[in-house]
């Protein structure tokens, strides 16, 4: 089974390129969906995070949650707290994987996807056998984040300067999607990855 890591910095269209690769029979492990379901409504994380940063604790008659949005302004202002998150979310996220990974080995396919925004950033390329990025011209990525909810000028900066630069990335990946020329063009490109790695795969079983 192939590995294929996929990642991209904030408003390349990563999520959009791992829909594709989902709707052409590769399953894909949301690792942002992940995080949202452990600190959703009685969310696994959720005790572990409240206990650090109880202001971004809510509540719903007996239900507790994350309020991700005040837990995204505490930890963007500070390293230390970034850090104390990370470790909490981290781990479990790995386990989570973990799970999903043997799912997909029983259900015996050829390959699989692993959806992370921080991929390098995090060093998962490690448990990777391929590193797909996801990226588009500067301008295009402004333009995209800045229509976001909850999204301005100053949030964008302090996001890109948490992650890995787009030229970095690009160095350290197997494959490149360029996104900034549509939906077909993004689609060309990973049927034609998917296509590559079933003949690496192919190569492989024989030997080659």
């Amino acid at each position: 089974m192939i590995i294929i890591g996929l990642t991209g910095s904030i408003a390349m269209g990563k999520s959009i390129t791992a829909k594709i690769f989902s709707s052409i029979g590769v399953p894909v492990f949301d690792a942002d969906y992940c995080v949202h379901e452990l600190m959703g409504i009685n969310g696994k994380l959720v005790p572990a995070i409240a206990k650090e940063f109880p202001e971004s604790l809510e509540k719903i008659k007996n239900n507790k949650y994350i309020n991700r949005v005040k837990l995204g302004n505490i930890v963007f202002k500070n390293n230390i707290m970034k850090r104390k998150l990370e470790n909490i979310i981290h781990p479990q996220v790995g386990k989570e994987r973990k799970k999903w990974t043997e799912w997909a080995t029983r259900q015996r396919y050829k390959i699989i996807c692993y959806d992370i925004p921080l991929l390098f950033e995090t060093k998962g390329e490690k448990s990777c056998d391929e590193v797909v990025v996801v990226s588009a011209p500067s301008l295009i990525q402004k333009q995209r984040a800045l229509k976001r909810k909850n999204m301005d000028l100053k949030k964008f900066n302090n996001i890109l300067k948490t992650q890995m630069s787009d030229a970095e990335k690009r160095k350290r990946s197997d494959f490149i999607v360029n996104s900034g020329n549509g939906y077909r063009f993004s689609r060309n490109q990973v049927e034609n990855i998917i296509k590559k790695l079933f003949i690496i795969q192919l190569g492989q079983l024989h030997g080659l």
